[in-house]
């Protein structure tokens, strides 16, 4: 990937600099909480400290592998030996004093913000098929921490108990960390998109909604259920299914070359027709991979086009205030002819 990144250069540029963890891993497929990844059209090296070089050296191929000892001579050193007179540098991940810090280091090249992290999200967004696989792994773990929950919610257990449920069992079979901090809510709590689960007790006719993920080489799931615990009412069924529908027109309109706000109506579009429109407070899906939020987003305003590669969620929601909420969320595959589900388990509305 670091020879695509040079070749996407401009003219007057002649490297990147490139500081944070999740594009550093991004390129070398090492993680390490410090490090430095300097990208040139002269030569490429990862600079870490000494608790991360010996794993380095022995990891990392695509580039030279050196101690950082000492930035501040380090860098102009490589600077000088790369011919190096203009770097981009990440702004979205960068802090201002971190910038300030490297301009002081950096004297006499020029670093520029401008269009770093469009290129390097313009790569991110496209998934290789070890990246895809390693999405489908943390999937597959998740979808086998859903099965083991249905049969541990009942009245009684609280939304606390099943949060940590799954997040045990993801860890414990195969999961090297979850993807975020797990959503299990019930009852009116499903009414809010992103509820913290509490001490609440789940009772008879209540909607259990839960949002979580697990992580694989670096990589995350994430998915959404909701069941239904003892029974159901005919707003519950009708909302339920109002959602599902709307998700599956919008899978229906995946493919390359869909603008992403326009996968974004399909599902609104449905919901608003169903008189749910209001109730329906937030995009119908983002992209994921080494962060659980990247780009494409599938939004009303996002001028985004998909293109094959993409790994997106498809996850319409309804909210009713002081009553329930539903949400079921699906990970998909971008192809050019549609999109495929990597999301296996069945939708179908569970009463438990």
């Amino acid at each position: 990937m670091l020879n695509k990144l040079i070749s996407m250069l401009p003219k007057n540029v002649d490297g990147v600099l490139i500081i944070s963890e999740t594009n550093r891993r991004y390129f070398t497929s090492f993680r390490s909480s410090d490090g430095i990844l300097l990208v040139t059209k002269n030569g490429s090296v990862f600079l870490t400290d000494s608790r991360y070089i010996e794993e380095a050296q022995n990891t990392i191929k695509c580039c030279e592998v050196a101690e950082l000892k000492k930035a501040s001579e380090q860098l102009p050193e490589l600077c000088k030996k790369f011919g190096c007179r203009t770097l981009m540098v990440e702004s979205d991940r960068l802090t201002v004093s971190q910038h300030k810090a490297y301009r002081k280091v950096l004297k006499g090249i020029l670093l520029t913000t401008v269009g770093t992290d469009k290129l390097i999200d313009e790569l991110r967004m496209v998934k290789r098929e070890y990246e895809i696989d390693s999405v489908v792994k943390a999937q597959r773990i998740a979808e086998k921490a859903y099965d083991h929950i249905l049969g541990f919610i009942k009245e009684g257990v609280t939304e606390h108990e099943i949060a940590l449920e799954l997040d045990f069992f993801m860890l414990k079979n195969g999961a090297e960390a979850i993807s975020f901090e797990t959503i299990a809510i019930s009852g009116a709590n499903t009414s809010k998109p992103h509820g913290v689960p509490t001490d609440k007790k789940v009772c008879r006719g209540d909607f259990v909604t839960m949002d979580y993920g697990a992580v694989v080489n670096g990589y995350h799931s994430d998915m959404t259920r909701t069941v239904a615990v003892g029974s159901v009412c005919d707003e519950q069924v009708r909302v339920y299914n109002t959602v599902l529908e709307a998700q599956l027109k919008a899978l229906a309109v995946l493919k390359e070359g869909v603008k992403c706000s326009d996968a974004d109506k399909a599902a609104r579009d449905f919901i608003n027709e169903n008189g749910y429109g209001e109730f329906f407070r937030h995009s119908t899906g983002h992209g994921v991979g080494l962060e659980i939020h990247e780009k494409p987003n599938l939004a009303p305003r996002s001028d985004l086009i998909l293109k094959a590669g993409n790994i997106v969620t498809v996850e319409p929601g309804i909210y009713i205030p002081g009553k329930f909420g539903v949400r079921i969320e699906d990970m998909a595959t971008i192809t050019k002819f549609g999109c495929e589900n990597l999301t296996k388990i069945s939708k179908k509305l569970a009463i438990l």
